[in-house]
This record gives structure tokens, sequence and C-alpha cells, in this order.
């Protein structure tokens, strides 16, 4: 084997090394919320949320359903990499209404929480979610918070 070959195979193992060394330092925990505001009514928004939701491609429980204005969900426990709860508020507004997503999460594994914190962000599928019921209503996607 080439002395390229090893240096190649060595960057890459210390490469590894280091993701898995930062991902530990990183919190196991996180939470994520963000806001889309729509000038359509919560009884409007409610069913693109339950439809998005039941469509979603992580299995998840609904822990609590209030139409339609509440909705929390949590990932099943057979994700062992990853779970956490999402809380969907829809608040009526004079001209519509706030749809906030909140994500409670953990990340098991440090390699994986890299790339969820720092390469992907937390707020990626939440992003996704509201951006759909923007386009859903032909709305512009203007997303606020942290």
């Amino acid at each position: 084997m080439s002395n390229w070959l090893i240096a190649v195979a060595a960057f890459f193992v210390g490469l590894v090394v280091v993701v898995a060394i930062v991902g530990s330092l990183l919190p196991r925990t996180h939470v994520a919320g963000r806001t889309l505001h729509t000038q359509r009514s919560a009884a409007d928004v409610w069913p693109v949320i339950v439809e998005l939701t039941e469509a979603s491609s992580v299995p998840v429980d609904v822990v609590e359903r209030i139409p339609p204005y509440r909705l929390v969900s949590r990932v099943k426990s057979t994700q062992k990499h990853f779970g956490g709860t999402w809380t969907i508020m829809i608040t009526p507004t004079p001209v519509g209404s706030t749809l906030t997503i909140t994500e409670d999460g953990w990340v098991s594994n440090p390699i994986f929480r890299v790339i969820s914190r720092l390469v992907i962000g937390h707020h990626a599928t939440i992003d996704g979610m509201l951006k759909q019921v923007a386009k859903r209503f032909d709305e512009e996607p203007a997303l606020v918070g942290e």
C-alpha cells in the first residue's frame, strides 16, 4: 500500500475522531422553534397540519390533540438515535393565524449530533413543514424564530 493511501485513510479516521469529539461536547438535547404567519384561519390550517404530520416519514404517537389549535406528537420509542416531541400551536390573529412548531428533541449519537446541529440544522424539518403549509395556501413562507 502506498504512503498516500495510508495518509488518506489516516485523514478520514482522524476526521471521524474529531467529529465524534465535537459531537460529544454538544448537548444531547435541543429546543428549536419557528412561526409562520398566515392569512388563513386556524380551522383552515388544522387539516393541512394533520395531513402533513400523518405523512411524516418519522413514526410518531399523538400525545395531545385539541382541534384546531394544538397538536403534540412524540417520536415513537422504537427510534433509538433521536427522539422528542413536536408541539404545534395554531393561534388566531385578526388577519388569519400564526402557526408555531416547537421541537424539544434529543440526538444520542455524537456524530449524528454534529450533523443535526451543524450540517442540517435543528430547524430543517420544521422549516420544511411550515414552507409546505405556506405553499398550500399560495403564501410566502416568511418564518420567524430561533
